[in-house]
């Protein structure tokens, strides 16, 4: 199998490894991110999904363009199907969560929060008697802090933000409503291809200039939940958990087998990754429009990757590859 389990070229420099994505920092201002096929919740490395990446970089990439007339985004160029190059941004440390369903899996989630009997949560107050996936009445944000180097989310509410000095009053003002934007258009879109956006996040940077950018990725299926809505219905009504082809497949079955946060993971079957493999092919698919053709070019993914960035090294460093 064709999988890009990591990133890493010595040729490069200031390299940065994410849970998913690994970065190199380049001396004119942009970053090279690199999208590998790992895949994480729970605030893990579960496992690894051939041609992951390069269906995440390039739905990115259809939201970006989709979107670009609300918010001004981070990509320069696409030298490769698992690769943006982005203007090098200040992340801002905090993820804006949008949802407009009670759904989630994770301590985070406000359908995990809300079983638990909790119904002032991330500052918003819900009724009682509501039921797992309901539709909320209308889109609402909960942002969490922004974990770096393998650190935890941690729930917040637009007041702590702003007492904490994570982000200023206006820059808080700009990124919510920029949010609610974006996953309007997102919730649109998706409606006529036949999906429901149920939640998504939404990370934001200032650039050199100070200017707020969208970065990070944007209505994929690891930053989202999506659902068919031809039977969201039927199964809303019979209490069954909605058809979905976002990472919850993963999650789930890791889950269902032992406490992601705290035991070891088992190991995920062959014939589930490449299950999770299809799933996001076909998420690729429904969402853009465009039928999925993997580039296998190259002797492998980070051959293939490592050519199509010969433009990016250093001088010099390139002959030394």
């Amino acid at each position: 199998m064709r999988i890009l389990e990591e990133a890493f070229f010595p040729e490069l420099p200031n390299y940065y490894r994410g849970k998913v994505r690994e970065n190199y920092d380049l001396p004119d201002g942009r970053r090279i991110i690199i999208t590998t096929d790992r895949i994480s919740a729970f605030d893990r490395v579960l496992a690894s999904i051939p041609h992951k990446g390069a269906i995440l970089t390039q739905v990115a990439r259809f939201w970006f363009e989709e979107t670009a007339d609300i918010a001004a985004n981070h990509v320069v160029a696409y030298p490769d199907p698992n690769v943006v190059v982005g203007k090098r941004l200040e992340i801002l440390p905090v993820e804006i969560i949008v949802r407009g369903y009670l759904a989630g899996t994770t301590d985070t989630s406000i359908l995990t929060r809300y079983k638990r009997g909790e119904r002032t949560i991330y500052g918003i107050d819900f009724a009682d008697g509501m039921r797992d996936n309901e539709a909320l009445p209308d889109p609402i944000i909960t942002p969490t802090s922004k974990a770096f180097d393998g650190g935890h989310d941690e729930p917040l509410t637009a007041a702590e933000i702003v007492e904490k000095g994570l982000l200023t009053e206006a820059q808080w003002d700009e990124v919510s409503s920029t949010a609610l934007k974006l996953f309007a258009r997102g919730q649109e879109i998706a409606a006529g291809r036949g999906l429901i956006l149920a939640d998504t996040k939404y990370e934001f940077g200032t650039d050199a200039d100070g200017n707020i950018l969208l970065a990070d990725e944007i209505h994929t299926p690891d930053s989202s939940r999506y659902w068919m809505a031809e039977s969201y219905d039927s199964r809303f009504a019979a209490g069954e958990r909605p058809e979905s082809f976002d990472k919850d497949f993963i999650r789930s079955w890791v889950a269902a087998r032992c406490d992601p946060y705290s035991d070891p993971i088992p190991e995920i079957p062959a014939d589930v990754v490449l299950a999770a493999s299809k799933v996001y092919a076909k998420a690729f698919e429904m969402i853009t429009g465009q039928r999925f053709s993997p580039d296998e070019s190259g002797d492998s993914v980070k051959a293939r990757i490592r050519a199509n960035l010969m433009a990016y090294y250093p001088q010099g460093n390139w002959d030394r590859a």
